[in-house]
């Protein structure tokens, strides 16, 4: 397997918003509504949206890749603590999923945010969300947990998890 990463800019943004239904959606329509589904993607990966993280809140996107064809995205930045970066995203095709690629994805932003001086490297994660079980066996611990107000009625009920890197 032929893995590779790219820096995503804005120009990679309908990319991403096509990885974001093949993945995104069907990540968490067993455990959220399909109308929270579309408020949260319109909140978080429409094009203004991305643009701002991108922009506006410094967050760092890369692209995965299996030979020619884009599998997966992350975003990552800093936070207040200057030893602390946090993951904002991190998906894969569910095709690619168990097969390391994870692993190596998330081992290279792990790598990357320790390289800028990062003595933690942050995550939440919907407590519902298999992927918790992915994160411990890489060395995250649940630190907190945490519930936040989207609007329209919604609220994102996460664990805060954290490892040293």
């Amino acid at each position: 397997m032929e893995l590779h990463i790219k820096d995503a800019t804005t120009a990679d943004i309908p990319l991403i918003q096509t990885l974001v239904e093949k993945i995104w959606r069907p990540t968490y329509q067993a455990i959220l509504s399909s109308e929270q589904i579309s408020y949260m993607l319109d909140l978080m990966y429409s094009t203004a949206s991305l643009t701002r993280q991108m922009e506006t809140q410094q967050h760092r996107f890369l692209l995965l890749y299996e030979g020619e064809n884009a599998i997966g995205y992350a975003s990552y930045s800093t936070t207040d603590a200057a030893d602390i970066y946090k993951l904002h995203k991190i998906y894969v095709d569910t095709g690619y999923q168990g097969k390391g690629v994870g692993r190596f994805f998330l081992n290279t932003v792990a790598d990357r945010v320790k390289a800028a001086q990062a003595r933690i490297l942050e995550l939440d994660v919907n407590r519902y969300n298999k992927a918790r079980l992915f994160y411990e066996k890489l060395g995250f611990t649940i630190t907190g947990e945490k519930d936040t107000h989207i609007g329209n009625g919604y609220e994102m009920n996460d664990y805060i998890m954290q490892k040293v890197l």
